[in-house]
């Protein structure tokens, strides 16, 4: 007789369901598992069978997708504190000094958006336009005008990227091949690490190649990411040619059907005219092997450097066709105003924003909750 035929032969009042959550799995870091514990009232005599049963229902995934959106947020908040309380200081110190709309008034202003890490090209022309929004809008006490200039801000901010695609593009078939590129120590190794581990966790097969020879213990520190996140890494020798690790990792990554083949690159200065003609020596390869790659080339920017990021920016992408910014470091500045810049100076993209040391420190950048978590204070004042 089989399991559910027993039950069958069970008077209904004799089996009992109860409902628990198992705590163990919070060792993973996991949420607890609910399973339905059914409970077999004396199917012998003194004997009871319990079968665990786990159980997951859509309002749990739904809860679950709300908590991760949240945390997202909540993260995003945290990460932005120090550029937040910047933003909020110089504001109020400008707006205590207010007396008129005047020349001097804004004057000041633009002097504020400066140091607010906006650069003197941004601030000009918000400072401009400004000038037309506020005699428009006929503002002349302190609230109205600072309401007219947060909500001009925003509008201009969210305007800036409304044609820019700050989402990752992958290839129709076979594996995507994301380069990132950037200078020593902005974190692209560790970036590489953290998007390995997102992608990994979204079902996604993926292969890293450590192309970064030049710099001593480079291809260790991304294998050590590799073997964190259980990622296969490709590898060549100390000083090996990078365009050959990349050209292997090409192959690993399509014979193994990857998803995605994420390449670290040398640090190089952007004005290192060998560096250069290596990264597009890997290029030509990637294409030879796969013609519609790479589908990204992801821009490493250090926010804690402010208008140096800016700058490396542009040079960068007069010399290479960067696709995106990765900006880490966002949580340890108060400079993030340097998005600002990024956005209507060079009109490349933000795709994603380091918010931490923890692999899952990482997160797809979304123009409108940056404008919400930076602006918010200001505009409830």
């Amino acid at each position: 007789m089989g399991l559910f035929d027993f039950f069958k032969k069970k008077p209904v009042e004799d089996i009992v369901e109860i409902e628990v959550l198992y705590p163990s799995s919070w060792e993973n870091g996991m949420p607890p598992v609910k399973v339905v514990v059914v409970e077999v009232l004396q199917p012998m005599p003194g004997k009871a069978v319990d079968i665990i049963l786990p159980i997951r229902n859509t309002t749990e995934t739904e809860t679950e997708t709300e908590t991760e959106t949240e945390n997202a947020s909540q993260k995003l908040d945290s990460g932005l504190s120090k550029t937040k309380k910047t933003w909020s200081e110089r504001w109020n110190a400008f707006m205590a000094n207010f007396r008129s709309v005047d020349e001097d008034f804004f004057d000041d202003l633009e002097e504020t958006l400066i140091g607010a890490d906006v650069g003197a090209q941004t601030a000009i022309q918000i400072t401009e336009e400004l000038r037309d929004e506020v005699k428009l809008q006929n503002a002349k006490s302190k609230q109205e005008v600072s309401a007219v200039i947060v909500d001009k801000l925003v509008s201009l901010y969210r305007s800036q990227g409304i044609d820019e695609d700050a989402s990752m593009h992958f290839a129709p078939q076979g594996p995507t091949v994301i380069l990132l590129v950037g200078v020593n120590g902005v974190g692209k190794t560790t970036t590489i690490g953290k998007l390995s581990a997102y992608y990994k966790n979204a079902g996604k097969k993926v292969v890293l190649a450590a192309a970064d020879t030049f710099r001593a213990g480079a291809t260790e520190q991304l294998v050590a990411w590799g073997e964190r996140n259980g990622v296969p890494v490709v590898t060549g020798t100390a000083k090996a040619d990078p365009a050959s690790v990349v050209f292997d990792g090409v192959k690993t990554a399509i014979d193994t059907q990857a998803d995605i083949l994420f390449v670290d690159t040398a640090g190089r200065l952007q004005n290192n005219v060998n560096l250069m003609q290596e990264l597009a020596k890997m290029k030509r390869i990637i294409t030879r092997e796969l013609p519609n790659e790479p589908q990204e080339v992801l821009l490493a920017l250090d926010a804690t450097t402010g208008q140096n990021a800016v700058q490396q920016a542009k040079l960068f992408k007069d010399s290479t066709d960067v696709t995106g910014i990765i900006l880490t470091k966002l949580d340890g500045t108060a400079k993030g105003g340097i998005i600002l810049p990024i956005r209507n100076e060079l009109h490349l993209p933000v795709k994603w924003v380091g918010l931490g040391e923890n692999v899952t420190d990482i997160q797809p950048f979304e123009a409108n909750d940056f404008a919400k978590s930076l602006f918010g204070s200001l505009l409830t004042e």
